[in-house]
């Protein structure tokens, strides 16, 4: 269950960020048509600036968890208070109808400057930062003993212990071969009874 609560806020702002750390506040009107050139306002001084540092630390901080080198934040403020009510937009507007020349040409030059500050540094193969919380690299683990761990568990018998094996061996085979006999009860001869032999 998600619990929500419409703000009736005194100022809004939209903030681009580049690279998790260059901030752009730009005081922004939901409320207007998209593209009626009234949603973007330029003012440099639309927030004080107390209020102004705590929302770039609020946009870098949430850019730097969600691991997004391009992002917008929107901010309701009610009360001196902004409360971030959008900021997963990896594919931010930045449309010359939309922005304003000013912001157009902000985001334009932040993001080239950002490619080729990325392509200057060494990194690593890039893993997406939810993809690494929810599916982290596996443990190697062996599924077969080392060589070393096999010669460490095998056993080797001695010279002795293989000549008592061979000889057991032999023989084991030699009784197999031996004649078995049973008691047969056969004819009277000379009024006695005669015992033959059955050879199987």
């Amino acid at each position: 269950m998600t619990l929500q609560a419409a703000v009736e806020f005194d100022q809004f702002v939209r903030c681009y960020c580049v690279g998790q750390e260059e901030v752009m506040i730009m005081a922004y009107d939901p409320r207007k048509p998209y593209l009626s050139g009234e949603q973007y306002i330029h003012n440099p001084d639309y927030l004080s600036p107390q209020l102004a540092e705590r929302v770039r630390k609020d946009v870098r901080t949430l850019c730097t968890a969600l691991g997004y080198d391009l992002n917008t934040v929107e901010f309701a403020i009610k009360d001196g208070i902004p409360y971030a009510i959008d900021f997963m937009n990896p594919a931010p507007d930045a449309e010359l109808a939309s922005v304003g020349e000013f912001y157009h040409d902000w985001i334009t030059n932040a993001v080239t400057d950002l490619v080729f500050k990325r392509l200057t540094e060494l990194r690593e193969r890039p893993r997406y930062r939810w993809d690494a919380l929810l599916s982290p690299e596996p443990i190697k683990t062996e599924a077969v003993a080392s060589r070393s761990e096999q010669q460490s568990r095998t056993i080797v018998p001695n010279a002795e212990a293989k000549a008592a094996t061979a000889v057991g061996e032999v023989g084991d085979t030699n009784d197999t071969r031996k004649l078995k006999t049973t008691p047969r009860s056969g004819t009277k001869k000379d009024g006695r009874n005669s015992t033959r032999s059955k050879t199987i």
